[in-house]
This record gives C-alpha cells, structure tokens and sequence, in this order.
C-alpha cells in the first residue's frame, strides 16, 4: 500500500480492503422496527467524515478518484447516475441507478462521476476528513467520464 500525501491520513491495510463491499449497491442489514419507529443500519466501519449533500437537477459532481479515501452514499432523495470504472483501465465507465433508499459504495482508485436527474439529498460517510487540505491531498481530479 503506498503512503498517503498528508499526515492526517491512515495508510490503507489488507485487513481494511477485506472489509469492504464487493458490489456498487450495498445490501441494508435487517432493519430494527417497533413503536417508536425504525433503526437502519447504513455502515459498520471506522471513518472520520459524514457530510449532507444537497444536488440540483441536472448538475454534475466528481469527476475524481480517491488515493486512499472511500465512502459510502446512502441516497436520502432523489436519486443518483453513478459512473464508475477502475482507474487506469481507459474502459468505459459503467453506469448504475441509484435511488432513494439505496447505499452505495466507491473504495479508493476508482474514477467516479455523479449526474442528477432530479434534485436530490445524500448522505456520504468517508474513511478520510473532509477538511478541504484533507481532501485535496487524496482527491485526483479527471477528465468527465459521464455522457
């Protein structure tokens, strides 16, 4: 695993990699109902950001991928156009709807692009803070890999 380019970022281990989801769209664990409502589990790993995304129709974010970073989406409403692909492979993005509801994943090294077709709210919790200096030493920007 290579070292990152900030101190407050962890270097990646195999046992973390292990942990991590294998497909796109993450399976919700059994929800907890009663009375008083409902608890959704969304993620049981260790991370240092949560951040409440907001995104009107037709915009466009990322267009990036993540050195060390990962994160899981959980789709609040709304829903997401999620291109993704390997970095370095030059293959074409696959494209996955993602809708209310729904979590997501992108592990590090993999570029990624987001389209809205409606406005849409959206939950991200990442491995890394997201203080900007935190953020731009593992971010790399790409050329749009979304139509």
């Amino acid at each position: 695993m290579t070292k990152p380019d900030h101190p407050d970022i962890e270097p990646l281990t195999e046992e973390e990699v292990r942990k991590w989801p294998k497909e796109v769209i993450v399976a919700l664990t059994e929800k907890f109902e009663d009375d008083r409502g409902e608890i959704v589990p969304l993620v049981d790993l260790a991370m240092k950001s949560a951040v409440w995304i907001t995104s009107k129709k037709g915009s466009v974010r990322a267009n990036h991928y993540h050195k060390s970073d990962w994160h899981f989406c959980y789709v609040v409403s709304g829903s997401i156009e999620y291109y993704h692909r390997p970095h370095g492979s030059g293959r074409e993005p696959e494209m996955v709807l993602v809708n209310k509801g729904e979590l997501f994943f992108t592990p590090p090294m993999v570029d990624h692009a987001m389209v809205f077709p409606e406005d849409t709210v959206f939950l991200t919790l990442g491995r890394n803070s997201r203080r900007q200096e935190v953020y731009e030493a593992d971010v790399e920007r790409i050329d749009p890999i979304n139509p």
